[in-house]
């Protein structure tokens, strides 16, 4: 993992991430397991509204959901600010996520790989938008159940798109995630600034 040189002016950069993903599949834990402060959740109860429009066979325990959004903040060195913004994961909150979006230098798309077909909306959004964006494995239980590049040609996502695996409970492993996007966005800055016009 590459380290940005020091910033010379001594100022801290802030930036915007967009953590998105179908229902249940992680978004709220992985703000909260990394969050340096306490997140701003705004979890419901599930009721018997949802019944037959939120699909939770694959999450059975599931009792709360996201119905605005989650933020959350992380330093990641001395003038690299992150602030976190998770979507709602239902299609009834998707009106939201052009707000949510606004400003934004990247996305992380976390997958939960039994249920692929979930996060290719997300997908689709930050690619019409053209907003740089990583793809997450949530390894559930912590296991890995399927190789990154698999997953890669089950989403028929570019190659240069980084896929890459994460607990989303776990701050250091969620952390790694953040670092990878931010270095993937600055990457693709540079190779738009370098390239011909």
């Amino acid at each position: 993992m590459s380290h940005r040189p020091p910033n010379p002016s001594g100022r801290v950069t802030s930036a915007k991430i967009v953590i998105a993903g179908g229902f249940g599949v992680g978004k709220t834990t992985l703000v909260g397991s990394v969050s340096e402060i306490t997140p701003l959740t705004t979890e419901a109860i599930m009721t018997s509204a949802g019944v037959g429009v939120d699909d939770t066979r694959q999450v059975p325990g599931k009792a709360t959901t996201t119905v605005a959004m989650d933020f959350g903040r992380i330093t990641i060195d001395r003038d690299l600010i992150l602030y976190l913004f998770g979507t709602p994961g239902q299609t009834r909150f998707w009106f939201m996520w052009d707000e949510l979006v606004r400003g934004a230098i990247g996305a992380v798309v976390l997958v939960d790989t039994r249920r692929l077909a979930d996060c290719f909306a997300a997908i689709d959004f930050f690619e019409h938008r053209r907003l740089p964006y990583l793809v997450a494995i949530n390894c559930f239980d912590g296991m890995q159940y399927h190789d990154p590049q698999d997953v890669r040609e089950a989403l028929a996502i570019s190659s240069d798109v980084p896929v890459v695996a994460c607990d989303a409970r776990n701050r250091e492993s969620t952390k790694h995630v953040l670092i990878s996007l931010v270095e993937y966005v600055l990457t693709m800055r540079r190779s738009r600034a370098v390239a011909p016009a």
